[in-house]
């Protein structure tokens, strides 16, 4: 069953739509990169919270996002970026969880992991991820961290990011799923047709394989950030589509 989409609902939010939208972020950034799509969806009249990954591995950013998702007083959206592509992808299970919107995101299946599908194309010459140090902690070069991830923000917000940044652990990066959310629910994609950190050709072949609704955005690994309008336009049909799927 499927709402039909009216163009003032895209326009400023709809009273026929899920309300409730919790984001994700992924590694190399914290959740105060979500503070432009948040103004966004609240100033059309969403409920919108940030969870704060720990970074620390798979487990533990899905328990994060548990921990906020309960918190909820009704059905959700559920938004990750990047790596929080994977966390949402088995935080999605969660039953509150009504739909799955992915920003320049993984999107892996049972049995993979982020890491398997970042090898499946050769990384941009632009890409800063570093291998893991002693501590098993992953960061990328300061010195492409703006051209690499996000080029399309101006060099203080940039600055900013980095400075701002969890330590994100390897582990979680090879961490199989155990069962993936969008075969049960639906899923939205964005594609950044200009990422340097996640090829977009990675990204298109994850959504063509779940069969996902994709949305292509001309824009850096953070179109999140330069271009939050468009992404919140992803995520408010997602949630006039939802609103169905809630009530089955």
């Amino acid at each position: 069953m499927e709402t039909q989409i009216k163009k003032n609902d895209l326009a400023s939010g709809s009273d026929s739509a899920v309300k409730n939208v919790v984001l994700v972020h992924g590694a190399f950034a914290d959740g105060s990169g979500w503070k432009a799509l948040y103004n966004v969806l609240s100033k059309k009249g969403y409920n919108v919270t940030v969870v704060q990954n720990p970074l620390t591995s798979l487990e533990d950013d899905v328990n994060a996002t548990h921990v906020v998702l309960d918190k909820q007083d009704g059905p959700v959206i559920l938004v990750g970026h990047s790596w929080g592509g994977a966390v949402i992808t088995e935080a999605g299970n969660h039953p509150k969880v009504v739909a799955l919107v992915y920003v320049a995101a993984f999107q892996p299946d049972k049995g993979e992991s982020a890491l398997q599908w970042l090898q499946t194309a050769p990384p941009a010459p632009e890409n800063g991820v570093l291998p893991p140090d002693e501590k098993g902690i992953v960061y990328y070069d300061k010195t492409k961290y703006h051209s690499g991830f996000c080029a399309d923000i101006s060099k203080e917000e940039a600055d900013f990011m980095y400075a701002s940044q969890g330590a994100f652990y390897a582990k979680g990066f090879v961490t199989p799923i155990t069962h993936a959310a969008w075969n049960d629910k639906p899923a939205y994609g964005l594609v950044a047709t200009e990422d340097k950190s996640i090829a977009p050709e990675i990204q298109r072949n994850m959504y063509k394989r779940s069969n996902t609704n994709v949305t292509e955005i001309k824009g850096s690994h953070v179109i999140f950030m330069s271009q939050p309008e468009a992404v919140a336009k992803a995520i408010i049909e997602a949630s006039v589509n939802a609103l169905a799927y809630s009530n089955n």
